[in-house]
C-alpha cells in the first residue's frame, strides 16, 4: 500500500508558538495525516521560530515593521514563502497581525485562525479581561476559517470552560490555552481527512464527528 500523502501546514506566529508546539507533537503522533512545512513569523524573536527549527522544520521571518509598500506587499511576500513551500493549509497560531484581504482572498478556504473566545462574542484584542468584565460564566476558544471580517469567519470548532471565582485575566487564558492545544489538532485532522465543508449558510459541518452531549451549568446547581 502507498504512503498516505498528509496535508501540508504553513503556520504562523508571533510569539512562544505555544499552539505551534501542539501542532508539532501531534505531527510526530503515528498516523497523524499532517506535516508542518513551514514556520513563519512577522516577528524576528519569536521563541516559536526557534521550536519550529528543533523539530527540523524550516522557519523563516520576515518583520513587518517598514516593509516597503505597506500591509498588501508584505502580505505578497508572505504568501509567496508559503507557495514556494508547497502548504496546502495556512494556520495561524497566535498570529498577532491582521492580514490583508487579499491575502484572505488568496487563501480563501485554505486559511484557519484560533481564538481565545466563543465567537461571535469578545472579537479582538483582550478578550479576556472583556469577559471577565461582561460577567460571563463560561468561556473558551474558537477555530475557524479567515474571512476578511476580524473574527467572523465560519466556526468549525469551539472549545468551552467555566469562568471560576477568582479567576483573572491570566488564569482564564492559560485555561483556554489548554483546551486550544486540543482543539487545534483535532480540527487539522478533519480537515485533513477532508471531513470539513462549509455549507451555504456559512454552517461548517464537521462528517462523523462525534457530538457533545451534555448541560453545564455555572455555578452548578445544588441538590434539593
Amino acid at each position: 500500500m502507498g504512503q498516505v500523502k498528509k496535508l501540508k501546514l504553513a503556520v504562523l506566529i508571533s510569539g512562544g508558538g505555544s499552539n505551534l508546539q501542539a501542532i508539532i507533537d501531534a505531527c510526530n503522533t503515528p498516523g497523524y495525516p499532517a506535516e508542518i512545512v513551514l514556520v513563519f513569523s512577522n516577528q524576528l524573536d519569536a521563541g516559536g521560530l526557534e521550536r519550529g527549527r528543533k523539530a527540523g522544520i524550516r522557519a523563516e521571518a520576515i518583520s513587518h515593521k517598514g516593509y516597503p509598500g505597506g500591509r498588501e506587499a508584505y502580505d505578497d511576500a508572505v504568501s509567496a514563502l508559503i507557495e514556494e513551500s508547497g502548504a496546502d493549509l495556512v494556520v495561524l497560531a497566535g498570529y498577532l497581525r491582521l492580514v490583508s484581504e487579499s491575502f484572505v482572498t488568496r487563501w480563501k478556504d485554505k486559511l484557519i485562525n484560533i481564538h481565545p473566545s466563543l465567537l461571535p462574542s469578545f472579537k479582538g484584542l483582550g478578550v479576556h479581561q472583556a469577559a471577565l468584565d461582561a460577567g460571563v460564566k463560561f468561556a473558551g476558544c474558537t477555530v475557524h476559517y479567515v474571512v476578511p471580517e476580524v473574527d467572523s469567519g465560519p466556526i468549525i470548532a469551539q472549545a468551552v470552560v467555566p469562568v471560576q471565582p477568582g479567576d483573572d485575566a491570566g488564569k482564564l487564558a492559560q485555561r483556554i490555552l489548554k483546551q486550544e492545544h486540543r482543539v487545534y489538532p483535532q480540527v487539522i485532522r478533519w480537515i485533513a481527512e477532508g471531513r470539513v465543508s462549509v455549507d451555504d449558510k456559512g454552517i461548517v459541518p464537521v462528517a462523523d464527528a462525534p457530538q457533545a452531549d451534555f448541560t453545564e451549568i455555572n455555578p452548578a446547581l445544588e441538590p434539593g
